[in-house]
């Protein structure tokens, strides 16, 4: 532990992502800006020596002192609390390896006053599918953690609703930023191609559009307010939960065959016209025809989709019974 009593925590700011994802231009970019380029000591950890190299004279400039770390096993307690007791930093970056464990970093930083105050997960659009497919629990690991999720080297034909889906599966509140590989062009907001019609008041889903739907009432609730939804669910009830409601929902599959959550809304019954609402049991299929309304709920801990079931019945399992991303 470090002895100057001042320095009870330190702020780590954490850029992570794979090879070639850009965190070290953003990290100099970073260096650059007023607020860190303020004469404070900064200690840079680079857990990786990627494509691109540190500008020696920027570090310089901006009072960065830079520590290469190698192999994961050096990146420990002792490792860190010796470096920080070598250079006394006002702060700390720590460029992560993507291809190290999250745990790992977390129980080098036990025992240690560095405190994450933010952190930024980088991704490069080209690969994102490859990393995405082949190693996503390290992703998701990352992206749960991220604050903000840059992903650079876009052109217009990025699928850029898609890779926003699936970042948001994990992490509802994350902020998620499209960079184009082509200097100052605005990527702007791109129109989501919903595989369902909302146009009309009411929206009827196909067993596999829940998902999609999930997310997009997450993130544009306004789209949803006062329209009725027509979708099978499973039922979820919990003793804590206020009477006369539920939680009609799917289990989605945000990672692998150990990372599966049930993911819903909250669900009022008292105006339900159906019988089918005196027997509701937990996993049970259901046919639900629901209003949605935006409003706070002490569930969400602020605003979000509520539902009012207007119908209940019993239904039979879609065929595939898991929502993917």
């Amino acid at each position: 532990m470090l002895s100057r009593k001042k320095k009870l925590e330190i702020p780590v700011y954490l850029f992570m992502g794979f090879l070639e994802a850009g965190k070290t231009t953003f990290i100099q970019e970073t260096l650059e800006e007023d607020y860190f380029n303020d004469g404070e000591r900064t200690l840079l950890f680079a857990c990786e020596e990627g494509m691109e190299e540190y500008d020696e004279e920027l570090l310089k400039r901006t009072n960065t002192t830079l520590v290469y770390v190698e192999d994961q096993e050096d990146f420990n307690t002792e490792f860190l609390t010796s470096k920080l007791l070598e250079h006394y930093p006002d702060r700390v970056i720590i460029e992560y390896n993507g291809m190290w464990t999250i745990d790992h970093m977390v129980e080098a930083l036990e025992g240690t006053p560095l405190m994450i105050f933010q952190t930024i997960v980088s991704a490069n659009a080209e690969t994102f599918d490859l990393y995405m497919n082949n190693m996503r629990s390290l992703a998701v690991e990352m992206f749960k953690m991220a604050e903000l999720v840059i992903i650079n080297r876009c052109t217009k034909a990025t699928p850029r609703a898609t890779y926003r889906r699936s970042i948001k599966a994990v992490n509802r509140s994350v902020q998620v930023v499209f960079d184009s590989m082509v200097p100052g062009e605005d990527m702007g907001e791109e129109e989501e191609e919903l595989p369902f019609d909302i146009s009309g008041d009411e929206i009827h889903l196909e067993d596999d559009d829940y998902g999609v739907w999930f997310i997009d009432a997450m993130e544009r609730p306004e789209l949803y307010d006062g329209k009725t939804m027509v979708m099978k669910t499973r039922v979820f009830k919990a003793m804590r939960m206020p009477k006369g409601t539920f939680v009609p929902g799917r289990h989605a599959m945000t990672c692998c065959a150990d990372d599966i959550q049930f993911i819903g809304y909250l669900c009022h019954t008292n105006h339900a016209k159906s019988s089918t609402i005196k027997s509701l049991k937990n996993k049970m299929w259901i046919i639900l025809t629901a209003e949605v309304k935006v409003e706070y709920n002490e569930e969400y801990k602020d605003k979000g989709p509520v539902l009012y079931a207007k119908r209940i019945e019993a239904a039979e399992p879609p065929e595939e019974e898991l929502v993917y991303f």
